[in-house]
């Protein structure tokens, strides 16, 4: 594009539930109609604010992007890692898409979930909850790499204390090989480490629950997932690529990658953004 888009805008939107969720905007110049708009749906403990070089990215592209910190993370409300209902990202995300759809209308809407978020952007569409024009899924959270121990006490805890939350575990190391990426994860402070046993259970039933709807898929979806991913089990991808029609899924593995295949250092996530722009491109 040869003119620059104006800067990202932060607003709050209030959910159906009363809690504040804050919004991220990158939109294009006034006199730019979109190809798309993509919302983006970040994972778990992070905030929409870690995506803005993917957002403007997306703008050169000609792409306008909206993101949103879900319930418990980043400058939205509610308390770090919970879940107070088990459909509640779902729902939020529905109230996004709505919102923004009435804000756009006539402008396709696209889906890019990451993590957590290809997991909550996955299960909105196998449940049919309202309609996008294509999804994009960045080492969704599919599989869990859950110990036997684990899934006891997630077949317990969220019973008798759903929203009590511990350390997620998870290693920051294992994000990105660009040390530069781990040392601003770990000292941003809207990123926290919390998960509560309902929230914990959400993510590891939830693979599950898409990889059963595959061979029903009907929306475009590009699935990008690493090999090396030692957050979340790639297996998971791979067995959703596998069920899905291969007309309505494309699917890339990126072999030697970590888990968040859009921070990798410039010469390893090239491949991952050239994939991204060639099907989106050929869609929009």
């Amino acid at each position: 594009m040869s003119e620059d888009p104006p800067d990202s805008t932060l607003t709050t939107y209030t959910a159906s539930d009363g809690d504040n969720l804050a919004v991220q905007d990158w939109p294009l110049p006034e006199d730019v109609r979109p190809r798309a708009l993509v919302i983006i749906v970040h994972g778990l403990g992070e905030h929409a604010g870690r995506y803005d070089h993917v957002a403007r990215r997306l703008n050169e592209w000609g792409y306008a992007v909206r993101s949103y910190d879900q319930y418990g993370h980043g400058e939205s409300g509610g308390v770090r890692g919970a879940l107070p209902r088990k459909h509640r990202f779902l729902d939020d995300l529905a109230d996004i898409v709505e919102s923004t759809r009435k804000r756009m209308p006539g402008i396709p809407v696209v889906l890019l979930g990451h993590s957590m978020g290809g997991l909550v952007a996955s299960r909105f569409v196998a449940r049919g909850i309202m309609q996008v024009d294509a999804l994009v899924l960045s080492s969704p959270a599919l599989g869990t790499r859950t110990t036997a121990l684990q899934k006891l006490l997630l077949a317990i805890v969220p019973k008798i204390a759903p929203n009590f939350t511990v350390g997620n575990g998870l290693d920051p190391q294992l994000i990105s090989h660009d040390p530069q990426v781990v040392a601003a994860y770990q000292a941003d402070p809207l990123v926290h480490d919390r998960v509560s046993g309902r929230l914990g259970l959400f993510i590891a039933d939830g693979g599950a629950k898409v990889i059963a709807q595959a061979p029903h898929w009907k929306v475009p979806t590009l699935l990008l997932y690493a090999g090396a991913d030692q957050l979340v089990d790639p297996a998971g991808s791979r067995a959703f690529a596998a069920a899905a029609p291969g007309q309505v899924v494309t699917s890339h593995c990126f072999e030697g990658l970590y888990h968040e295949i859009l921070n990798e250092p410039p010469d390893m996530a090239a491949p991952v953004y050239a994939a991204l722009r060639q099907w989106l491109d050929a869609r929009f």
